[in-house]
């Protein structure tokens, strides 16, 4: 081994164990790594930034806005509730929802299908753990069946055009993909969604996730009370545990917002957002009153104008890794945080200080014109109200047309994916359809840094001949056994890596280990490209193998411990289904 190989793959095997430890953001660690490998003259610095042009990272970047365009005109919503009002029993609306995102996942994100289709599924039947798991799965399953249907996809296609000189095709994904995807919907429908644990309650709404009463307390200023004549904002000062005031009751008015420049007066109530383990010593120390006779609920907090709504922190949102008070909410985004819960159970400590996580489901409070905007905003997506009321009334079909001819210009060879889909993001923004900012929010900026980092390590792990050494490690390891057999450990070395770090940088750590066996073997590079592909794609055993599995973690109420037991199946049948498809499609 020289010097060089230890080197790529002492950074390599670095970089993953800080994927798996979660602890740094994965676009974090995968610049530092980066940096790493051109300090250690295994990337060169002249091509240490050249993946950030990469069609790969292009590609990916332009779907993300496409996605948004699709959403924000609204068709898709329409299209999902007619088709999910007519499901009846729990079986019809898990196919129902998990076939539809499925089917959006092929030519969209598949983040952005899932986030359509959530709201509705909490919205439907009494068992949202039942249908949320496997809407993520299917709309996981439904991004292996075109080229833009996922972004491991996208880098295998890429990829093989430095290969074979030519990439994979828009539709060349779908004779394997579309069957694999079909036979895994059916196993998710009729038996996966039975092995979910019965005791996951998930919930409907705020009212089912959050005990208002477990977060606000009420409070009554009496008449001899210092506070009176000072400001809400002097109060919420004098609070070491950053208590916020959410509600002020004055005769029969209630004002719920505008309230920090509010003087108080004699006999006003408060509703105070509180830790409850600090409640007495905020009462005694500021001369209230508890007030204990009235049942509050969820209605307390609501008004004309001011509303709540639901989100969820997807990964790499711009408030990950941040709390309350380091982002001085209500000032920066005119919300406050009512409450907050992780893995489908209530955080009441100190929850302004509590540093949100992906997963994380919040209670937001504000204006409720805002609301939507401000969530996306904060990088969440919406829950319990639709949200996000992004589309525009008049020309809804102009983006799915302007999607449509991007599509068939890349299907009949007109333009390369990756200029033809920056050619409709141009179209969107002329017709106004999605404005600059919005392309600009709607990218996830961390997809991208990590493309663009690993792309170079990937191709140093290729100069350096480290792919050659690992692929003579498995073929040796194989020995005489048959090539499809080899074709088989690929995919399930590639699966099980996905499940435990990001799914693009496993395909792009993976590919050219594929490409290297096929080498060895002197076979054919395609199989092992497309066995690359699926193995990347299919991340069912734990939550942090797939954005989606993330998301739905906290309101379907999952444990860490839940996926594997209908992914694991799930992945059996993938390897015993694909392989033989893949032989067949692609020969040796």
């Amino acid at each position: 081994m020289t010097a060089d190989q230890i080197i790529i793959f002492a950074i390599l095997g670095l970089a993953m164990v800080f994927f798996l430890w979660g602890r740094w953001r994965y676009d974090v660690v995968a610049f530092t790594a980066l940096v790493a490998a051109v300090v250690g003259g295994v990337v060169p610095s002249a091509n240490a930034f050249a993946g950030f042009g990469h069609p790969a990272v292009i590609t990916v970047a332009t779907v993300l806005v496409i996605s948004r365009a699709l959403q924000a005109s609204g068709i898709i919503d329409h299209v999902a509730d007619i088709v999910c009002r007519t499901a009846r029993s729990q079986t019809s609306q898990i196919g129902t929802l998990s076939g539809l995102g499925a089917v959006l996942s092929a030519f969209m994100n598949n983040v952005g299908a899932l986030a359509l289709l959530m709201p509705l599924a909490l919205r439907l039947g009494n068992k949202p753990a039942a249908l949320l798991m496997p809407l993520s799965f299917g709309s996981i399953l439904g991004g292996l069946i075109t080229l833009i249907g996922t972004p491991p996809n996208i880098i295998i296609a890429t990829f093989r055009a430095d290969v074979a000189g030519e990439p994979f095709q828009l539709f060349d994904f779908a004779p394997v993909g579309a069957p694999v995807a079909i036979i895994g919907l059916l196993f998710v429908v009729t038996i996966g969604w039975r092995l979910i644990p019965r005791d996951r309650s998930g919930r409907k709404s705020a009212a089912d996730l959050f005990e208002v009463r477990d977060y606000i307390a009420e409070a009554r200023i009496p008449e001899d009370s210092d506070l009176i004549g000072r400001s809400v904002a002097e109060l919420e000062h004098r609070s070491d545990d950053r208590s916020i005031v959410v509600g002020l009751m004055r005769g029969d008015t209630r004002m719920l917002n505008h309230l920090r420049g509010q003087v108080l007066r004699a006999e006003d109530g408060l509703l105070i957002r509180t830790d409850p383990a600090v409640l007495d010593k905020l009462t005694a120390g500021n001369d209230l009153v508890l007030v204990g006779e009235t049942e509050l609920s969820d209605e307390n907090l609501r008004s004309d104008e001011i509303g709540l709504i639901e989100a969820v922190v997807p990964p790499g949102a711009s408030i990950e890794g941040r709390s309350a008070q380091m982002l001085h909410l209500r000032r920066h985004y005119g919300a406050a945080l009512i409450a907050l819960a992780r893995q489908g159970q209530p955080v009441r400590e100190r929850l302004a200080t509590v540093r949100f996580q992906a997963g994380d489901v919040l209670l937001l409070q504000g204006e409720a014109d805002a609301l939507p905007d401000t969530v996306a905003r904060m990088g969440c997506l919406p829950l319990a109200e639709r949200g996000l009321s992004l589309g525009r009334p008049r020309q809804v079909w102009l983006p799915i047309a302007i999607f449509a001819a991007a599509v068939l210009a890349t299907a009949f060879g007109f333009a390369p994916v990756h200029i033809s889909f920056s050619a409709a993001v141009i179209a969107l923004i002329l017709f106004n359809r999605v404005t600059p900012r919005e392309a600009y929010e709607t990218i996830d900026w961390s997809v991208i840094i990590l493309l663009g980092a690993m792309i170079p390590l990937g191709g140093a792990l290729q100069t350096t001949g480290g792919t050659q050494l690992i692929a003579g490690a498995i073929v040796g390891l194989a020995g005489a056994v048959p090539t499809f057999v080899v074709l088989a450990v690929l995919l399930i070395v590639t699966m099980t890596l996905s499940d435990l770090m990001n799914n693009a940088a496993t395909a792009i750590v993976m590919a050219p280990i594929g490409v290297a066996i096929a080498q060895q073997l002197g076979v054919n590079s395609d199989p092992f490209l497309m066995a690359t592909a699926i193995g990347a794609s299919c991340a069912f055993l734990t939550p942090i193998g797939h954005q989606n599995n993330v998301l739905v973690m906290g309101p379907g109420g999952y444990k860490f411990g839940d996926y594997w037991r209908m992914g694991l199946p799930l992945e059996v049948l993938i390897v015993i289904v694909s392989v033989p498809l893949i032989l067949m499609f692609w020969p040796l």
